[in-house]
């Protein structure tokens, strides 16, 4: 069990109005959770402390040269009252195979978990119960060593900060459009695209600009050699279920492998829906389109959860999928993943974890 140190704000901030949008990672709890490391001491003065500035200084190495991972996952009230997190040990997992690319030194994964439950229980109050609303937990390393050098750092910080939040997409669950970027390319194989890292988001902003310009909600990646295989959304994997069988891209170095892309997996294969982990190319999606077989197609992540999608564009083309709603797999994935995070279905694969 982590040792932590939890000194308490004593001017706690106004919990959100009751008609608060929540608008997705704008408004801050009033602790956060910091870890440092030190080269020969490791990882140590793990404390909650109230929100405040992190001070660095300005030859701080994250600054310069880019060494710092993030996580997300969220909380949720039950009905009951209970406090619940969805496969925290899945972001534990990710967040040292990240650390592992990056050359940040790795956390003990349970450490990773008891930092998490112990700040969500001390902010537990500002966990929002509307539905669609739940608690965003933003974990983060940075390099903090004070030098102008490329090398990693021998100091850093691990830092858990919280969000009540309302849906990723204003949209909700409505189906949103993708801009499939045939211009810009966000990663390649043996770089850093399956890592949690700000390169991979700053990367993909001048694509993001130019769909939201055009009119769509995300971007939609190809293979960064080829440009022709499909690869990921900026916040989501992707899926389509074609003629009865629900595909999506392997994970093949460049894509971020995601918590709620592999509880979508495994509960496909529960139900008895032929999933695939394979290549994908835009041609055979045209193709789909094209002879009616194209079934649904959806994005999953922890931000959105599961997100439909209505149109895909490529180049001078707009496919609209079957007829631009809520297909019956999309739905069900939703209805059961959210129902798992907020305790109303019951957890039978040990996914759903209390905070006590």
């Amino acid at each position: 069990m982590l040792n932590i140190r939890i000194e308490k704000t004593t001017n706690p901030k106004p919990l959100p109005a009751a008609d608060d949008p929540l608008k997705f990672g704008t408004i801050f709890t009033d602790h956060m959770f910091i870890m440092n490391y030190e080269t020969g001491k490791g990882w140590h003065d793990a404390r909650i402390v109230p929100y405040q500035p992190v001070v660095l200084e300005p030859s701080a190495m994250v600054f310069h040269y880019g060494q710092e991972m993030f996580e997300g996952l969220k909380a949720y009230k039950a009905a009951d009252g209970r406090v619940l997190l969805f496969r925290p040990d899945m972001n534990a997992k990710r967040t040292n195979n990240t650390n592992k690319r990056l050359c940040i030194p790795q956390i003990p994964e349970e450490d990773f978990v008891d930092a998490v439950k112990a700040l969500v229980k001390v902010d537990a109050a500002w966990i929002p119960t509307k539905p669609d609303t739940s608690l965003y937990i933003r974990p983060f390393i940075i390099a903090t060593d004070p030098f102008l050098g490329v090398r990693p750092s021998d100091t850093y910080q691990f830092i858990i900060i919280l969000s009540p939040v309302g849906p990723y997409y204003p949209e909700g669950l409505d189906p949103v459009k993708i801009w499939i970027e045939d211009d810009y390319v966000r990663a390649i194989r043996g770089g850093i695209g399956e890592a949690k890292t700000g390169g991979n988001y700053v990367a993909s902003m001048a694509a993001q600009l130019k769909a939201h310009e055009e009119g769509y909600s995300q971007v939609l990646w190809l293979d960064g050699v080829e440009r022709k295989y499909i690869e990921e959304v900026g916040a989501m994997n992707i899926f389509f279920k074609i003629n009865g069988t629900v595909i999506t891209p392997m994970l093949n170095g460049s894509i971020l492998p995601g918590i709620t892309r592999n509880s979508v997996i495994a509960l496909c294969k529960e139900w008895g829906i032929p999933v695939e982990e394979r290549r994908v190319s835009v041609d055979e999606l045209y193709e789909a389109a094209k002879n009616g077989t194209m079934e649904e197609v959806f994005g999953t992540g922890t931000a959105a959860v599961i997100s439909p999608v209505s149109h895909l564009r490529f180049q001078d083309h707009v496919l609209q999928v079957q007829d631009g709603g809520i297909g019956e797999l999309s739905q069900k994935l939703y209805d059961t993943v959210s129902g798992l995070q907020r305790g109303q279905i019951e957890d039978t694969r040990g996914w759903v974890v209390e905070v006590k």
